[in-house]
């Protein structure tokens, strides 16, 4: 991944690893859209296309670097009453502009349109990694058009070792970093003093949230995360998956084993089962003692009076 970054900085491409190669465009397309937040940015993403609008459309906003096509096999793996779009935040990839947008504020706005919905259509929300803490704002700011919330690896200011080994590095050679890397730098050592945002953002939710996390993720430790999910929303808890073996990336694995995870923060729709047989003669008697009993008591027709003629015979007054 990160050698992939000096080589599309070498050679100006956007894509670190192209999904054409590997997907055809019926799979996984490359599409774009205008920014929220009053901005003219073009925001690229990547979608499943789908002949109708699925149940549930899942929205990720990925983290820091923002690369979309990683999720590229995750999508492709998704079952067709699913649809999914990923997106590269502003300031990385393809999408506009070319500087650093380091306010999660104006990220959660500019990806707002991404929670437009079909008619009848649910989203689940999912935020990965820095990403989670920009999908708590935008949740926050439109709580009936997210169904559920995920906050899949989520980073909140507590680095692993691994990430604080790369944010020392990174802070000492930003001026040498491709431009990518040197935003999700500045992106990841700016968050501190924006937390509390996500925070209070986060308390005040009411629709379902899920925490996924690997339990080998050395950029943000599990405990943290375990510990926000305990904290973050004391009147409702929050259901937390743990992924064993899991690192940090967990789009990287398995693919199937994130598709489950996701689709484990998807209510699901019950079965009705059918009806014992015994129990149809009780229904049926019952269904016409309610009949019997509605005819007696409906109002029965009353007689209409009668008018009595009146002849008037000639030369007499009316009888």
């Amino acid at each position: 991944m990160g050698w992939a970054c000096f080589e599309c900085a070498y050679t100006g491409r956007t894509e670190h690893a192209p999904t054409s190669a590997d997907f055809p465009d019926s799979v996984v397309r490359r599409t774009s859209f205008i920014a929220g937040g009053a901005r003219d940015w073009r925001i690229s993403a990547l979608v499943t296309p789908r002949a109708k609008p699925a149940p549930w459309k899942i929205v990720v906003i990925t983290g820091a670097p923002s690369w979309a096509e990683y999720w590229a096999p995750t999508m492709a793996a998704l079952p067709q009453d699913r649809e999914m779009i990923v997106v590269d935040r502003p300031g990385y990839a393809a999408s506009e502009p070319a500087d650093c947008v380091p306010d999660i504020r104006v990220q959660a706005e500019a990806l707002a349109p991404l929670l437009k919905a079909a008619p009848g259509q649910k989203i689940l929300l999912v935020g990965q990694s820095y990403g989670a803490a920009i999908a708590t704002l935008m949740a926050a700011a439109q709580p009936y058009r997210v169904s559920s919330l995920v906050l899949l690896s989520g980073y909140f200011s507590e680095a692993g070792p691994t990430a604080k080994w790369l944010l020392d590095v990174g802070s000492k050679a930003s001026a040498v970093l491709p431009r990518d890397l040197r935003h999700a730098v500045t992106e990841v050592l700016g968050q501190p003093a924006q937390l509390a945002l996500a925070k209070r953002a986060m308390a005040r939710l009411r629709m379902p949230i899920h925490m996924v996390h690997g339990d080998k993720d050395d950029f943000a430790p599990l405990e943290a995360a375990e510990r926000l999910a305990r904290e973050g929303r004391p009147h409702k808890p929050v259901r937390f998956e743990t992924i064993p073996e899991g690192n940090h990336f967990l789009n990287d694995g398995p693919a199937e084993t994130l598709v489950a995870a996701l689709e484990a923060c998807i209510p699901q729709t019950p079965v009705a089962k059918p009806l014992a047989p015994w129990l149809w003669p009780t229904i049926k008697g019952a269904a016409e003692g309610l009949m019997a009993a509605a005819a007696g008591l409906a109002p029965r027709p009353q007689p209409q009076p009668v008018l009595a003629r009146v002849r008037r015979r000639p030369g007499r007054p009316l009888e």
